[in-house]
């Protein structure tokens, strides 16, 4: 089977789909990237043309191949320790914060942690190794990390917990590797530890919804709403105060765009912003 690129009309109406389901806006210039995609999955149902692919997606037993579609749409590349100085930022002057307050009878000995938009995994266990290596000021203390994503791919990935090289050039070479990482079965990957692994869960979730979960003492969102339109990022980053504890704080991505709708939050410094202590909702 061949097949051209899809034509202005079949690019428009998988751009309003998509942009129903996620709030994300495939760009103009994305229509050959699109159809490549779509193309795999025609292949792979066995369909003639991207107008049954369509008529597939959206029919009433679409559940599964949407899962498939959202992920041709997504891009899921990701490091260990992306923007380092969020991660300073995180262990030094956040988690001191936090332990103090504890010693004080100002709060629970427990954090619990949202990364949005984690792809396969690199930011909420990025998270949690900030957290085993202050397991001395966090001994009996209740961690929680929790990666979500819209694509179910990424998911299945990010719990396996094995990286190739590429998502850990932060680390300074095997002997930094080997404190968090174990070698992996698969020749070049690097096998994530037991301890580092059982702090994080994954689940799906979709950022145009409301989060169902217990709210969350830091939430981080970086490098997710670039793909989003202003409508969709207003959207997103509702959901995200309301999934935030009175006095928790949200981490943002330095391309996000969506500094002017930060406004219930307090700026603590270019990338951090609290929730008043008093709640919004």
């Amino acid at each position: 089977m061949h097949l051209a690129r899809l034509s202005t009309s079949q690019f428009q109406r998988f751009r309003d789909f998509a942009y129903a389901k996620c709030g994300i806006r495939v760009p103009d210039n994305k229509v050959t990237m699109l159809s490549n995609r779509i193309r795999r999955r025609l292949t792979a149902r066995e369909l003639d043309d991207f107008d049954a692919y369509y008529r597939l997606l959206t029919g009433p037993a679409s559940r599964r191949e949407l899962e498939h579609f959202l992920d041709s749409i997504t891009t899921n590349e990701t490091s260990f320790f992306r923007t380092p100085h969020h991660f300073d930022w995180l262990k030094e002057e956040y988690l001191g914060e936090m332990v103090a307050q504890a010693r004080a009878g100002a709060r629970p000995r427990s954090l619990r942690f949202w990364s949005a938009g984690c792809a396969t995994g690199a930011e909420p266990y990025s998270i949690a190794i900030c957290l085993k290596e202050n397991h001395y000021r966090l001994r009996d203390w209740k961690l929680t990390v929790v990666g979500t994503d819209i694509s179910q791919e990424v998911l299945r990935e990010a719990r396996d917990g094995s990286f190739a090289p590429r998502a850990l050039k932060c680390f300074e070479g095997p002997k930094e590797l080997r404190r968090h990482f174990v070698s992996a079965e698969v020749e070049g990957r690097w096998q994530l530890r037991p301890d580092v692994r059982e702090i994080v869960t994954f689940e799906f979730h979709n950022l145009m919804q409301p989060m169902a979960q217990t709210p969350f003492d830091c939430v981080f969102i970086r490098n997710v709403l670039i793909y989003f339109d202003r409508a969709s990022k207003e959207t997103a980053i509702k959901h995200l105060i309301d999934a935030l504890v009175p006095g928790g704080v949200l981490v943002v991505g330095p391309s996000e765009g969506i500094y002017d709708m930060l406004q219930p939050l307090q700026r603590l410094n270019p990338f951090v912003y609290r929730k008043p202590a008093e709640d919004l909702s």
